[in-house]
Formats: C-alpha cells, sequence, structure tokens
C-alpha cells in the first residue's frame, strides 16, 4: 500500500504543478473592467466605461472590447491577432484599422496601432505577477497631432 500512496502524492504533485505552470503562462486570458479611478487619460475624457475580454490563443490573443464612450456611444471590436509583430486587420474601433502585437514574456505585451498605414499609438500591457490587475501604457498621437500618454487600469473579474 505504500507505493500506492506515494503514486497517488506523486499524480497529485504532477497535477498541481501543471496548472500553475498553465496559469502561470496564461496571465492574460479573462474579462478585464477600466478602472476609471487609478487610469489617467492625456489628453481627452476618459470612456464611461470599458469591459475587454481577452483569450490567449496558441500564436495570438483574441481581443472582445465593448466600450461606453465619454459621449454616451459604443464602441465593439473583437479581433484575433497573432504574434510576431504582424499587422493584424480590425474594426469596430475607430482610433486604428491595424494592431500588431508582439508577446514579450508571460506578463507583458506590447502592442503597435495603425490608421491607414500610419502608426497612432503604441501600447505596454503589462499583468500584475498576481495576475489580478492589468496596466496599459498608451503613447502617440491624436487625429490633431496632439502627444497622447495615457494609464489604462484594469481589474480582472
Amino acid at each position: 500500500m505504500p507505493v500506492m500512496k506515494r503514486v497517488i502524492a506523486l499524480t497529485i504533485a504532477v497535477l498541481l504543478t501543471s496548472v500553475a505552470v498553465l496559469q502561470a503562462a496564461d496571465q492574460f486570458t479573462g474579462t478585464w473592467t477600466l478602472n476609471l479611478g487609478k487610469s489617467k487619460y492625456s489628453p481627452g475624457k476618459p470612456p464611461k466605461s470599458q469591459i475587454t475580454k481577452l483569450e490567449l490563443l496558441k500564436d495570438g490573443i483574441r481581443e472582445i472590447v465593448d466600450r461606453v464612450n465619454a459621449d454616451g456611444t459604443t464602441t465593439h471590436w473583437d479581433v484575433i491577432a497573432k504574434f510576431g509583430g504582424k499587422d493584424t486587420p480590425i474594426s469596430g474601433d475607430p482610433d486604428r484599422d491595424t494592431v500588431a502585437i508582439q508577446k514579450i514574456d508571460d506578463f507583458t505585451l506590447e502592442v503597435v496601432n495603425k490608421k491607414a498605414g500610419k502608426v497612432t499609438t503604441s501600447m505596454k500591457l503589462v499583468v500584475a505577477k498576481d495576475g489580478k490587475s492589468r496596466t496599459n501604457t498608451v503613447t502617440g498621437k491624436t487625429a490633431t497631432g496632439a502627444d497622447i500618454n495615457n494609464i489604462l487600469f484594469f481589474d480582472k473579474n
């Protein structure tokens, strides 16, 4: 019977280790709510709300966004972008028509947004080590040429 206990203990240990490794490798998947109190927008008004659903895929990420803009209008997009920094078409977001994503590590993505072939913003998405929050640092230019320096803070639901 001691052999059976060791086999069971070893099996449980392997399962727990596998779950921990899989969770560490996929910090992005889940539903994220924009925390307006912690976010900073410069220039412009922040949206009234935003819910982002992310799903890490084998070679990319799926992003589904539902946003209520500052003026009360809504914006929705659903895009699957492969890692590797190649432009992927996106529709539904008035600020960009392509997105390119690069996975830096299990907690960090870099995103380049373009409109009509011209880079508009760059973003660095960083998930906190505890996996409960995410910060998007956004830099670039508005359509009128003003600098964009936004820090968006998201809580994981």
